[in-house]
């Protein structure tokens, strides 16, 4: 993929402006909203087991987060990948905190196995923490370098038939056709809660629309990310400024500053 074929995918997403169902934590539900509102797609934020059926049949994807997990949510999120997998559309999965207790390492594993259409989007020790290596893990932040979990990055590939998102201050993205790495994005994007938990949400509206790989939705969120720091004295008006830059951006400004190899 290149610069050309992202702005394809952007501009596919502002036209068709896809449902995104999203399963995810209480505490990024309105970031991760807006940042898909802005970026042109239609979220939604559905739990009910009741209604996922029809949720399925007529979304563009689905998102699993397992930020805020317990056992009333887990099988709510096995039941919408099935549903899922019944309407072919792609899952993207966001294993937060996966390594940081058996719980969360089992149940990402579980929902992995069950996607047939996978998108994973992790940091790289939840990425390592997944592929069953021994990753350094401190709660939901990485302790480990993206490029540390390029390797269980394809173990995963090759585990789940996936793509795989690495997201850190290079991000890794791995398929079966190779790896890509942006460099985009700033220091200042993880003081913001919920920033991986926003790429997630953005990949779900790009494979809604075709581009199951996860790179546009992290070559456009880290663009975004450094025009917003630019503007912003801090982690807080970073928040709100990601929001305009994501609504505003354009191809000039992605041919400008997208930085992939």
């Amino acid at each position: 993929m290149n610069t050309q074929t992202i702005i394809q995918a952007l501009q596919a997403v502002r036209e068709q402006k896809p449902l995104v169902v999203n399963l995810t934590n209480y505490v990024v539900m309105n970031n991760t909203a807006n940042a898909l509102l802005a970026i042109g797609a239609s979220p939604i934020m559905a739990h009910s087991r009741e209604e996922m059926t029809e949720m399925m049949a007529f979304a563009g994807a689905l998102v699993i987060n397992i930020g805020t997990l317990d056992s009333v949510w887990t099988p709510r999120m096995v039941f919408a990948v099935e549903q899922a997998n019944l309407n072919n559309k792609p899952v993207v999965l966001d294993p937060v905190g996966c390594g940081a207790s058996r719980l969360r390492t089992e149940t990402s594993r579980q929902i992995a196995k069950a996607a047939n259409k996978l998108v994973i989007r992790g940091n790289a020790s939840e990425i390592i923490a997944l592929a069953g290596e021994k990753g350094q893990n401190k709660g939901v932040d990485a302790l480990d370098s993206s490029e540390a979990a390029v390797d269980a990055a394809r173990y995963l590939v090759g585990e789940y038939q996936c793509s795989v998102v690495i997201s850190g201050e290079v991000d890794f993205v791995v398929t079966n056709e190779g790896q890509a790495q942006l460099r985009n994005g700033h220091t200042m994007m993880p003081y913001v809660t919920g920033m991986g938990c926003t790429l997630s949400a953005l990949t779900g509206a790009f494979a809604a629309v075709g581009e199951e790989t996860g790179l546009a939705a992290a070559a456009i969120l880290g663009v975004a990310g450094e025009i917003a720091a630019e503007q912003s004295q801090g982690p807080g008006s970073l928040q709100l400024n990601l929001l305009d830059a994501l609504y505003q951006l354009d191809e000039e400004t992605l041919v400008q500053r997208l930085k992939l190899v």
